[in-house]
């Protein structure tokens, strides 16, 4: 029993790999843990310590390919976007060992700010995409990955999302894990050192490559149900299917669940035309056949209408059902419940129809909305910030990815902002040159060397009036305690780039110490440049573990 996380780190290990990158985020994190704690990955000393961030992530696992081994990269959809100089240039540098970069997008928005849908990126880079269905799937998948990767010598994109990576299913797995690629210098430098000329001969190698990819792409995809390419059931019936059914990834599992609970529809074979769809580019000339073949094609994608928009761009536009024209939901993730309603629909069943085939409604649970554990720091450090910016007219507070995000809710109300890894501080700066005064920035110690670094030294290179907050819980405490990469190095940091002695205050954040927080929050706004205050306690949780640990 695996989820999907693990079934991925375990089919990693299976194609031998050599090592993982990555920065933990809901939901790929656990993909790294399993890989950290496996008993073969443990004994041939694979990689697995966290990267700083996901952009020194890829490009540490293209180091790793350039001598010749097979490397994973894992990341959240907008963990892509950090990385995206080097991943897109990857395509252009292609690989020596193995690469793939696994992708975990987040529809409906558990844990994240967007529903961006990492397929596009694949589009864009022009590398081959893989997208699993299920569990088994994304286990058997890693191996054909890797293989490809090397056969093409180009990254390979796969992308999962919440409900594959976060949910367990039974995986049969191989018995024995291949063994690691040697080390090997098949690397050509002019590939890889991407100056204009090798870089627009790579350029048209890459394009031509497409065609091949596409044509790989027809092989692998299944095509099932009654009326699928049947010319002859088709002059004899003398009409065409009235649905076909183009389904993506985690979809298909919902298009297949829909028609198992139909009056047992399945035992007869699936009643249209289905093209399952779980790698890309897409196989257009697959789509065009079912398009033209059907009355009606429906397009179930969990995302955004990545294949329905490029379906709509080779076809006839009003044959095409799906979330652009709301016959499945926009936004959010699709559910069994609304893909059977769009199936009905879609068939132009009746309104008595789907209200007989409707499953019972499940009753709703109230939303119990994420708050601060008892006793974390930060409580401590909102509660004195508030306390001291009841003094000042108009204060903003920059706030910035993390545990402390929750700040923003009752009880606190206490930041102003939140938009992606590192924004604190540069927000804060930017608000500064605006004029603004008090500017503070929170961040966390996890996301300061991750993103907030660089806008640090902006703010110190022009002595902005800003006050920066890393309050340090000891780990990266919103995915789960993973190690933080500055831990006991933020003063040291932060005098690096800059920032006086003076200036760089630790205090611990306990309702004892309130008066000197306090004091210390109050004299550095009213410092008029660049100041630094480090508040440092444990973490709740992971305090909790170690002294557990400690019992036993």
């Amino acid at each position: 029993m695996l989820l999907g996380d693990e079934a991925i780190a375990l089919g990693a290990i299976h194609a031998g790999l050599s090592g993982v990158y990555a920065y933990p985020g809901t939901p790929s994190t656990e993909i790294t843990e399993f890989i950290q704690r496996n008993d073969i990955a443990v004994r041939r000393g694979l990689h697995s310590r966290w990267s700083v961030n996901e952009k020194t992530a890829m490009e540490e696992a293209l180091g790793m390919s350039f001598m010749g081994k097979r490397a994973l990269v894992c990341m959240k959809h907008v963990g892509l976007n950090v990385c995206a100089d080097p991943f897109v240039n990857s395509g252009m540098t292609g690989v020596n060992g193995g690469v793939v970069v696994l992708v975990a997008d987040d529809p409906s928005m558990h844990s994240s700010q967007d529903e961006q849908d990492s397929r596009f990126y694949g589009k864009f880079a022009m590398i081959p995409t893989f997208e699993p269905s299920d569990q088994q799937e994304a286990y058997d998948m890693m191996a054909v990955a890797f293989d490809y990767s090397e056969q093409q010598r180009l990254p390979v994109l796969m992308r999962v999302t919440t409900r594959i990576a976060h949910s367990r299913a039974v995986v049969e797995v191989r018995e024995e894990a291949r063994k690691e690629n040697t080390l090997n210098y098949n690397a050509e430098a002019s590939d890889w050192v991407l100056l204009p000329a090798n870089a627009r001969r790579r350029n048209e190698k890459v394009i031509n490559q497409q065609a091949t990819l596409e044509r790989d792409v027809e092989k692998a995809t299944i095509i099932q149900g009654q009326g699928t390419r049947d010319k002859e059931q088709k002059n004899a019936n003398h009409h065409s299917p009235k649905l076909g059914i183009i389904a993506c990834g985690i979809a298909y599992n919902y298009v297949m669940e829909s028609f198992s609970s139909l009056s047992g529809r399945l035992e007869g074979g699936i009643p249209y035309p289905l093209l399952k769809i779980s790698r890309y580019p897409l196989p257009r000339r697959l789509v065009r056949e079912l398009v033209d073949n059907c009355e009606k094609v429906l397009i179930a994608e969990e995302g955004q209408p990545f294949v329905e928009d490029m379906v709509r761009g080779i076809s006839d536009s009003h044959k095409i059902l799906g979330r652009m024209d709301g016959t499945l939901p926009r936004t959010g993730e699709l559910t069994p419940d609304s893909v059977k309603k769009a199936i009905f629909e879609g068939q132009g069943a009746t309104s008595k129809e789907q209200e007989n085939n409707n499953n019972p409604s499940s009753n709703v649970v109230v939303p119990r909305p994420p708050a601060l554990c008892r006793g974390c720091g930060h409580r401590d450090v909102y509660a004195a910030l508030n306390e001291v910016l009841k003094e000042y007219e108009n204060a903003r507070v920059f706030g910035d990815i993390g545990c402390y995000t929750l700040g923003f809710l009752p009880p606190y109300r206490a930041i102003h902002s939140c938009v992606d890894m590192g924004a604190s501080i540069t927000m804060a700066k930017g608000a500064a040159d605006a004029g603004q005064w008090p500017a503070v920035a929170v961040i966390g110690d996890s996301t300061f060397t991750h993103s907030g670094m660089t806008g640090l030294l902006d703010a110190i290179n022009e002595n902005a009036d800003i006050t920066v907050i890393i309050s340090d819980n000891l780990t990266t405490g919103m995915t789960g305690g993973q190690d933080s990469a500055g831990t006991n190095k933020y003063e040291a940091i932060c005098r690096g780039l800059g920032i006086s002695d003076d200036h760089i205050h630790v205090v611990v954040p306990l309702p004892k110490n309130m008066p000197q927080i306090t004091e210390t929050i109050r004299n550095e706004i009213n410092y008029h440049g660049t100041s630094v205050i480090i508040p440092r306690r444990e973490c709740m949780q992971t305090l909790q573990r170690h002294l557990k640990e400690k019992k036993k």
